[in-house]
Order: C-alpha cells, then structure tokens, then sequence
C-alpha cells in the first residue's frame, strides 16, 4: 500500500498578520513545520501551535528562514555561510526549547520560503544550513525539495533525509518550483491540486507549467496554509489520496 505524508508551515501567524488556520491544519497534516520566528510568527503563538500539534500527534519540523519578518522570508538575501548558520542553529534551538516545553519534540527541519528555494541549487548555503543541523541536533530529518542539491549534501554528511513535493505550486520542466512571480505559480484549484497529488503519488510525476512531465517521488506533499483556500485544498488532497487508497502518514513520527 501506497503511503505519503501531508505538511503544512505553521506557527507563522501574529496578532497583526494571521497567515493559516493552524487548528484545521492540524486535523488534516501529518506534519507540521513550525515557525521558528525569524520569518513570522511569535513566541506565544509558536508555542500554541506546537501544544496542538503534540495533542493531535502530529509530528513536529522546525522551520526555519531568512531574519526577514517583513517580507516573510520570500526575498532572497545575501548572506555568508557563518552567518547564516548561526541563524539556523538559533531558530532550531528555539523551537525545540518550545516543543519540549509543550511535551514533544522536533523531528526535522523544512527550510522556509527564499532559504529553502536557495538550498535547492547553492551549495554554499546548503552546506550551512546542513551544518547548522548537524551541529545542533544530527538525529533531524532535513525535508527539502525532491531532487535538490541540499538532499544529496546533507546525506553525505550523515544526514536523514526526506524528498518533498508541492500540492499547490507549478514545477519548472527541471522539477524546480516557478517563482512566485510568474503568473500561474500558485495553483488554486482544489480538485486540480487533488488530482495532480494522486498521480504523483501513483506514477511519480507531475505536469510542468509548460505540459511536459517531470519526474518527482516524494516522501511528503506540502499543502501551503496560508494559499486562498488552503483548508479546503488541503482537505480535497487528503480526502482525493485516501480515496485513492493512499494511507496518510507522516514520514517522521512523533517523539516524546
């Protein structure tokens, strides 16, 4: 039987910017990447989403992105290696301080917005971030985009790591994410979004934004909370998957 994982970014929401309904996510993710403050989200409301994440048993990734809180972290930034991965390592501290305040524990780390996208393809940065993990807690996963050159470094630093696909974004034909800029990058469909993660769960592709086929198998299907619609996009996934016969589980379970 066929299994994939659903995760959404959360934790991201403050008083003056609410971005995702994180407790309907949690009925319907398997993971949760959880803020870790730099990019959005606050302490107290980081720690809300991380109580519920640990009462509903999903499992808990650190999600951390450019210091970039208004932009929210979707502008590139130039930024030295050294830098960026004492960044990392503060992030990662923060949420696991506040996971196992809350009664969990983080289990992995999915890069946020322009970071993550940068990790893809540079290797510098990647490196960092792969450092910053190693040297505060080698037992994380590091989720990453299905054919990025952050996966490949990171596992021949020892690394676990798990290859992830997104529901609601259009692929280049090299299996790259369309900038956010170029119309059509966001796909807003329910059904279409649905659809598109059946088969890449069943065939291992998925149709560019130009009608060519790309290959990507992955092990968890992002379904972005703060996209028009998300909850139900999210929901018509799962229910499309499961449908399906997929079973929905994450690829990193929780820890106490």
């Amino acid at each position: 039987m066929q299994t994939i994982d659903l995760n959404a970014d959360l934790g991201e929401n403050t008083p003056d910017r609410i971005v995702c309904d994180d407790q309907a996510m949690l009925r319907i993710v398997t993971s949760a990447n959880v803020c870790a403050g730099f990019h959005a989200g606050s302490p107290e409301g980081i720690a809300t989403t991380l109580r519920a994440a640990v009462e509903r048993g999903v499992a808990i990734g650190v999600h951390p992105g450019y210091r970039d809180h208004e932009r929210f972290g979707r502008v590139d930034i130039d930024i030295d290696a050294a830098t960026l991965q004492a960044q990392v390592e503060y992030q990662l501290g923060a949420v696991q301080a506040l996971a196992r305040a809350a009664g969990g524990r983080a289990v992995f780390v999915k890069p946020h917005g322009a970071l993550y996208n940068a990790i893809a393809h540079d290797e510098h940065r990647a490196g960092a971030v792969v450092a910053a993990i190693r040297a505060v807690d080698p037992t994380l996963v590091l989720l990453g985009l299905a054919g990025g050159v952050a996966l490949d470094i990171a596992e021949r630093r020892g690394l676990a790591t798990a290859a992830e696909a997104f529901a609601d974004r259009a692929y280049t034909p090299e299996g790259l994410l369309v900038p956010r800029s170029v119309d059509g990058a966001v796909l807003h469909d329910p059904q279409l979004v649905a659809a598109r993660m059946v088969r890449l769960v069943q065939e291992g592709v998925v149709e560019a934004i130009d009608g060519s086929e790309v290959a990507v198998r992955a092990a968890s299907i992002c379904v972005h909370g703060d996209s028009a619609g998300a909850v139900a996009m999210a929901a018509a996934t799962r229910g499309a998957l499961e449908a399906a016969g997929v079973t929905i589980a994450s690829f990193a379970a929780p820890a106490p």
